[in-house]
């Protein structure tokens, strides 16, 4: 750790402030990518992630190899089911967000997060996206504005724009 970047301690993460921002993982198949998502979810002090279905889970040698050491800084819970974890969420007063493309999704664009609200951002599967199911439980669908021949961003890339964004607007 390089002390003069001033970085917290796992410890001091732990013990921090809330962030009212959730991650959810809907069965992301590679490690690699879920450990991405714990190392974005740290540097942006995500307050937990849900992994749900099949993604990998802690410890993983290939988590690890990704979110070098965030997958023991962020809270993490496992869900068989991605709505059970929406589901908990909501009743913990989050406001649910897939993150995918749909007739009525939101560009990010425009989206504007209203402070002291709690946000759980939902990301899918590398070639399904977000589970139809979860897409019709969520309150909105966000999508991130792209504009070359590809429609879709690695998961691990959309987590980290995602989080950017929420965390850029003060979220």
């Amino acid at each position: 750790m390089n002390i003069e970047l001033g970085r917290m301690s796992v410890e001091e993460y732990r013990k921090s402030p809330e962030s009212g921002i959730a991650v959810v993982l809907d069965n992301v198949r590679s490690a690699h990518n879920v450990g991405s998502a714990f190392r974005s979810s740290d540097s942006f002090k995500v307050d937990r992630i849900c992994l749900c279905g099949i993604c990998a889970v802690p410890p993983s040698a290939e988590i690890h190899k990704s979110a070098i050491g965030a997958e023991f800084s962020v809270p993490w819970e496992h869900f068989d089911r991605t709505i059970d974890a929406i589901r908990r969420l909501r009743e913990e007063g989050f406001t649910i967000v897939s993150v995918e493309q749909t007739v009525n999704s939101v560009s990010l664009d425009d989206f504007s997060p209203e402070k002291g609200r709690k946000y759980a951002f939902v990301f899918g599967n590398e070639v399904s996206g977000v589970d139809q199911e979860v897409v019709d439980a969520s309150d909105f669908a966000l999508e991130i504005p792209q504009y070359g021949t590809k429609h879709s961003l690695n998961v691990s890339v959309s987590v980290g724009i995602v989080l950017w964004a929420a965390h850029r607007r003060n979220l």
